[in-house]
């Protein structure tokens, strides 16, 4: 039986809620009301969705926009999706919207990252993530998580890049742009944030105007290197992984990195292997050191100690350095972001903001410290989010 239409408070400015004029399958839930305080929903967990089907397209439905959507979730990520779940689990008219593809940043992990979490950790919507191997591989969860898309019939947009939020609680109205530049306007009750981690790289700072072009913060594979020199920055997963792909497939490698050891969170299978790299000048080290300058086919390193330079043959600069959250949207609707960590004010309970309506979810939620939030605990973000926006027990 289908739910009356719902009135929403004044203060929300949106008048009263109509049924789409799309056509649902038998037994789908119908739209609902308000999800803030003023009108709590009720779960609706118990009744049937209806039909499968995938919903990822490319450019939205012309009539998605004809009643505002009760949330929009801003990044399809493992952590994005689990939000999308969870909203459509209780009955929540919803949508996500990326600049990228289904899992965009995993796109750009390297083809032959394996997960330190094991599978199960990963699982999201309540979808086995079923393989022969304990921990996934990139090419695993990449299908994992366009399986759980497809499982639950998700809305995904893919490559729709939202350029503006601007609004309140109850009336927010999002700005978007589709990759052939067409420009839309969604209106949403509320907004989740779930941009991930890789916003903005941390850029190594150079003396001088060397030849940057030279310096990237993606590694996929060896290959475009072959038969080049190469420093990679960092003493990480990602710069240690990538420094033994490279010096097995052709590279001249050489590693820089400010600290004296490795870092900690190095996988305990891989550091044998670049210690012994390491320990017998397969791979120079340069420990406690920066590099300072770029020249033509060379680079300066810095001990950072002794205060002695030495210039290398260089042709690459493999920056492992980190990233940065894009914290552009979160600023632009007020929510202050901590500027020794980074963390957007939020409440750890609910994943709700400062601002009321704006949540945020995953790995954004650690600020400049990404390792503080996986897929494994980022995933729960989405119950959080959907059980207060409908007052659903917990």
């Amino acid at each position: 039986m289908r739910s009356p239409a719902r009135s929403l408070p004044a203060s929300f400015g949106l008048g009263t809620l109509r049924e789409p004029h799309a056509t649902r399958a038998e037994g789908q839930a119908p739209p609902v009301g308000s999800p803030f305080p003023a009108e709590r929903l009720p779960s609706r967990a118990h009744e049937p969705y209806g039909e499968t089907r995938v919903t990822v397209r490319t450019t939205p439905d012309a009539n998605a926009e004809t009643e505002p959507l009760d949330v929009t979730i801003v990044g399809a990520g493992p952590c994005g999706l689990a939000v999308a779940v969870a909203a459509k689990a209780l009955g929540l008219r919803y949508a996500i919207l990326d600049r990228g593809c289904v899992t965009e940043s995993l796109t750009r992990y390297p083809s032959y990252m394996t997960f330190f979490s094991t599978a199960e950790l990963l699982e999201i919507g309540g979808v086995p993530f079923t393989i022969p191997e304990p921990k996934p591989t990139r090419r695993d969860a990449l299908a994992y998580y366009r399986q759980v898309v497809s499982h639950h019939g998700i809305d995904v947009r893919q490559y729709e890049e939202v350029t503006a939020v601007r609004g309140e609680a109850g009336a927010f109205t999002l700005d978007t742009r589709t990759r052939d530049g067409c420009e839309r306007r969604i209106a949403a009750r509320a907004v989740v944030i779930a941009t991930g981690g890789f916003g903005e790289p941390n850029r190594l700072e150079f003396e001088g105007d060397g030849p940057h072009d030279r310096v990237v913060h993606y590694y996929r594979e060896p290959y475009p290197f072959f038969d080049q020199d190469v420093i990679v920055v960092g003493g990480g997963n990602s710069a240690v992984e990538a420094a033994l792909d490279m010096y097995r497939n052709g590279v001249r490698v050489r590693m820089v990195h400010f600290a004296d050891t490795l870092d900690r969170g190095v996988k305990p299978w891989v550091r044998p292997d670049i210690e012994n790299r390491i320990a017998g000048g397969e791979i120079p080290m340069h420990w406690n050191s920066r590099v300072a300058r770029l020249g033509p086919g060379t680079a300066t390193v810095v001990d950072l100690e002794a205060g002695e330079e030495a210039e290398v043959a260089n042709d690459w600069v493999l920056a492992m350095t980190g990233w940065r959250p894009d914290a552009t949207l979160l600023t632009s609707l007020g929510v202050p972001t901590d500027p020794d960590t980074g963390i957007p004010a939020h409440d750890p309970e609910t994943m709700e903001t400062t601002v009321p309506g704006v949540y945020i979810a995953g790995v954004i939620a650690a600020g400049f410290n990404a390792n503080r939030i996986f897929i494994e605990n980022g995933r729960e973000h989405g119950a959080l989010i959907a059980t207060h926006l409908t007052g659903a027990p917990r």
